[in-house]
């Protein structure tokens, strides 16, 4: 049986399916805790660690001695910690505009 585009406008029109279910407001909240949390110790993780020994020191270095300059540059080390204060930065953004969704 062919479909026509005639028997396509008969057919009551069907409401949209929900795409998710609502997650109940204590796990958002978890969630968002978890998230914050996660945020902020990466992002302090990454500002400090190009200042420290381990960034000078590592395996990385050692077996690949010609990738040291460019690792030791201030330009680098400013944009990875510049990467580490955005991270910060989202997790405190999220923090202040959350809003339980009922």
């Amino acid at each position: 049986m062919k479909t026509t585009s005639a028997n396509l406008e008969n057919l009551p029109e069907q409401p949209p399916a929900e795409v998710s279910a609502q997650l109940p407001v204590w796990l958002q909240r978890l969630s968002l805790v978890v998230y914050v949390v996660f945020c902020m110790w990466l992002g302090i993780v990454i500002v400090l660690l190009p200042w420290s020994e381990l960034w000078s020191s590592n395996a990385l270095l050692t077996r690949w001695p010609a990738f040291r300059p460019f690792l030791q540059h201030g330009f680098v080390r400013g944009a990875i910690s510049g990467l580490g204060f955005l991270d910060v930065w989202l997790g405190i953004s999220e923090a202040i505009h959350y809003r339980d969704r009922r």
